[in-house]
C-alpha cells in the first residue's frame, strides 16, 4: 500500500515543480528602460509628424487652410485637390514610368551585383582588393561631377530623353554599392561547401544558381527593395534626362507642376501625398522580407 501513496506524492511534486517557473514575476523596467522608450516615442514622432500634416492638408479645402491653419482638422471631405493633381499631370502616366523604371532598375542592379560579387568574393580574382575600392569610391562620386560627361554620352548614342537612359545610369550606380555589399558577403562563405559541389560535378553557374543565391535570398531581397525606393526618389537624374512630359517620373511631376502652375497648399500637399502612398505601400508589403532579411544573419 505504500508504493501507490509514493507514486501520488512524486506525482504531485512533478506537477508543482513544472508550474514553479510559470508563476514568475516581470523583472520591473528601470529608469534607462524608461528614458529609451520616452526617446523612442519623441523620435516616432518626428517621424510621423511630416506624414499626419501631408493627410490632414491633402483633404482640406484652400478655405480651411486659410481659417484653421495647417493643424486644423478639415471641416468636410475635400477631394478636388487630388483630382487638379490627377488630371494636370496625367498621374497614372508619371506612376507606370516610375514602376517600370524603379522595377528594371531593382532587378537589374541586383543581377549586376551578383555577378559582379561572385567573380570578387568567390572567384577571388587578381586586384580583387582594389576593385573594391574602386566600387566604394564610386559611391562616394557625387552625381553632379557625372551629369555633364552622361549627358553628353547618352545624347551621342540616341538615348536622350529615353527612360532606357535613366535605367542604365541607375543601374550601373547602384550596383556599385550592391557589389561592394554582396562581395564581403559572398567572400565569408564555407570553401568546403563550394568545393564540394565542384567536386560533384557542378559548374560555376550552377553553384551561383543552386548554393549562392538560394542561401543569400534574404540579403539580395532586402537590396532589391532599397534599389526599387532608391530609383523611385531619384530626382537629379530624371529631370536631366527626362524632358518630355510623357516620360516624367512621379517626383519630377510633383516638381515641374509646382514651378509652372501656382497651387495653393492643398493641392500641393495633395501632389505629396499621391507621390508618397506608392513607396509606402510597397514598402509594408514588403516589410516582412526586410525584417527577415535585416536579421537573418543573426541568428546562426
Amino acid at each position: 500500500m505504500a508504493t501507490p501513496d509514493l507514486t501520488i506524492a512524486g506525482s504531485s511534486t512533478t506537477t508543482a515543480r513544472v508550474k514553479h517557473p510559470r508563476s514568475r514575476r516581470r523583472r520591473p523596467r528601470s529608469v534607462s528602460d524608461w528614458i529609451i522608450l520616452v526617446i523612442a516615442f519623441l523620435v516616432a514622432i518626428v517621424v510621423v509628424a511630416p506624414f499626419i500634416l501631408v493627410l490632414l492638408n491633402s483633404f482640406k479645402s484652400p478655405s480651411d487652410y486659410a481659417t484653421g491653419g495647417p493643424l486644423a482638422w478639415p471641416a468636410h471631405l475635400y477631394l478636388k485637390g487630388i483630382e487638379a493633381f490627377w488630371n494636370n499631370v496625367n498621374f497614372p502616366l508619371k506612376l507606370w514610368n516610375s514602376v517600370f523604371i524603379s522595377a528594371l532598375v531593382a532587378v537589374f542592379g541586383v543581377a549586376v551585383s551578383v555577378l559582379n560579387a561572385y567573380a570578387l568574393g568567390v572567384g577571388r580574382i587578381k586586384g580583387r582588393i582594389w576593385i573594391v575600392v574602386l566600387f566604394l569610391l564610386a559611391n562616394m562620386l557625387p552625381q553632379e561631377a557625372m551629369i555633364y560627361p552622361l549627358y553628353y554620352m547618352f545624347k551621342q548614342v540616341g538615348l536622350y530623353d529615353n527612360v532606357w537612359a535613366v535605367i542604365i545610369i541607375l543601374t550601373v550606380l547602384e550596383s556599385a554599392f550592391g557589389t561592394y555589399l554582396l562581395s564581403s558577403v559572398f567572400s565569408t562563405f564555407p570553401t568546403a561547401v563550394l568545393e564540394a559541389a565542384a567536386l560533384d560535378g557542378a559548374s560555376r553557374w550552377q553553384i551561383l544558381t543552386r548554393i549562392i543565391v538560394p542561401i543569400s535570398r534574404p540579403t539580395l531581397s532586402v537590396l532589391l527593395v532599397f534599389f526599387f525606393i532608391w530609383s523611385w526618389n531619384e530626382f537629379l537624374i530624371p529631370l536631366v534626362f527626362l524632358v518630355s512630359n510623357d516620360n516624367q517620373t512621379v517626383p519630377l511631376a510633383v516638381a515641374t507642376l509646382t514651378g509652372q502652375r501656382t497651387m495653393d497648399i492643398t493641392t500641393t500637399s495633395a501632389s505629396a501625398l499621391l507621390g508618397l502612398l506608392p513607396t509606402l505601400i510597397f514598402f509594408l508589403i514588403f516589410q516582412r522580407t526586410l525584417t527577415k532579411g535585416i536579421t537573418a544573419g543573426a541568428v546562426k
